[in-house]
């Protein structure tokens, strides 16, 4: 199997959705067009990119954001768990940091999509799919994991609106009502806790036997959390919000929520062709300052942790941006 097409685990241990956000406007196009080098390439621009930018924007540094504006996101209505922003729809939020950014006239937007990149003597060199050719001798990767829907019918058109990667997204507003967790084994114990918080009317669906230890299955039974093992046919929804879950065998349970594990993959290929070091569970391996195992090459955001929090994202792109200023510094000084 291709190295790109490899699929991990998504994590179920996660904050609020933070997938990448499209950027309008915010485009220096007569900067961007006479310039196709800088000190920095930003690869993504929703929460993490944004918040480099800024870091690195308010350093001076010539920097160049790339950003596809295709959200994965576009249907989630709205984000929770950042602080001042609580309960803003995603795109609102990052209009506001995209306004900010517009005083930094080192900072620069592309509208496109990075095809491939490759080490230089000078740092890097990325073309993408517009055919443009730029470089730079830092690169921060903020582009977001990928979702991999399952082949239930309703499913994609509910996810990140009443099914739901991890309670703490969206499990406030829906708390109190029957709700079902659409996972097995590891994964589905690890939730059920978080989820039995907010409801006392609670399903595992595990779309097939389950795999729980015997521990594990006297846990949810202390607990009265029932579990489901027929396989799951389509989700019966209005605009994205769950009403009942149909089984193969032609039953159906009303529900008002649900969350699910699905796994995710790299949106893009740049962290393979680039020989970038993952770790167990698919994310790019980063330190603590979120260096990479690639020499000048930092990543932020979801595609380096397991924590997809809007808040989490703001917090490791800052740090990028910041980091990546202290080495070009340094190198200067």
């Amino acid at each position: 199997m291709d190295r790109r097409e490899v699929i991990k685990q998504g994590s179920i241990a996660a904050l609020s959705i933070a997938l990448p956000i499209p950027l309008i406007g915010f485009t220096k196009t007569s900067v961007m067009e006479k310039n196709k080098h800088f000190e920095v390439i930003i690869i993504g621009g929703s929460y993490a990119g944004l918040s480099a930018a800024l870091a690195l924007g308010r350093s001076l540094r010539n920097v160049l954001v790339i950003d596809s504006g295709k959200p994965c996101n576009s249907q989630t209505p709205h984000s929770h768990n950042f602080l001042t922003q609580d309960g803003k729809p995603p795109a609102e939020i990052a209009n506001i940091a995209k306004q900010q950014l517009e005083q930094y006239n080192t900072v620069s937007l592309l509208n496109d999509f990075v095809m491939t990149a490759r080490r230089i003597p000078t740092g890097f060199e990325i073309k993408t799919e517009k055919a443009k050719v730029f470089t730079a001798k830092k690169i921060i990767l903020a582009t977001g994991v990928k979702d991999k829907m399952p082949h239930i019918k309703g499913f994609s058109e509910c996810w990140g609106i009443s099914v739901m990667h991890c309670p703490y997204c969206h499990g406030y507003e829906n708390k109190a009502v029957k709700t079902a967790i659409i996972a097995n084994g590891e994964r589905a114990f690890h939730l059920s806790p978080l989820v039995k918080n907010l409801t006392k009317d609670l399903t595992i669906l595990t779309n097939g036997k389950m795999d729980f230890d015997e521990s594990q299955s006297k846990k949810l039974k202390e607990n009265n959390i029932s579990v489901n093992e027929k396989e799951i046919l389509e989700i019966e929804h209005q605009n994205g919000h769950l009403k009942k879950i149909v089984f193969q065998d032609g039953s159906k349970e009303n529900f008002r929520a649900a969350y699910a594990a699905i796994p995710f993959e790299q949106h893009t290929s740049i962290p393979f062709d680039l020989g970038c070091e993952l770790t167990e569970s698919g994310h790019i391996k980063v330190d603590f300052f979120q260096q990479t195992s690639v020499v000048g090459m930092f990543a932020c955001g979801d595609i380096s942790s397991p924590m997809r929090s809007v808040a989490y994202a703001v917090a490791t792109g800052n740090i990028a941006g910041a980091m990546v200023n202290k080495e070009l510094s340094e190198e200067q000084f």
